[in-house]
């Protein structure tokens, strides 16, 4: 692990490059939020569709700069307690 810091570090590797594998608890939750999904909507009209996927789209979005902060947030307390 600190090997791929160190590389980071160094600007030898893009973090999007760095692939990780699904585990088997993900993969089936993943499985049973699709299966949510397609029930949902086969069951809404064509206008609460498109609500629904702009709720979807949103919430994504939220996740995304959440996890993100999330993630500087943790890296920056790291940083200082490293270099304490």
């Amino acid at each position: 692990m600190s090997n791929i810091i160190e590389e980071l570090f160094h600007g030898n590797l893009e973090p999007q490059e760095l692939t990780t594998e699904i585990t088997p608890k993900l993969k089936k939750k993943l499985s049973e939020l699709v299966k949510k999904e397609e029930e949902l909507s086969s069951r809404l009209t064509e206008e609460e569709k498109e609500l629904f996927s702009n709720y979807v789209s949103a919430y994504n979005e939220f996740s995304s700069i959440s996890i993100a902060d999330g993630f500087v947030s943790g890296s920056v307390q790291n940083l200082h307690t490293i270099l304490l």
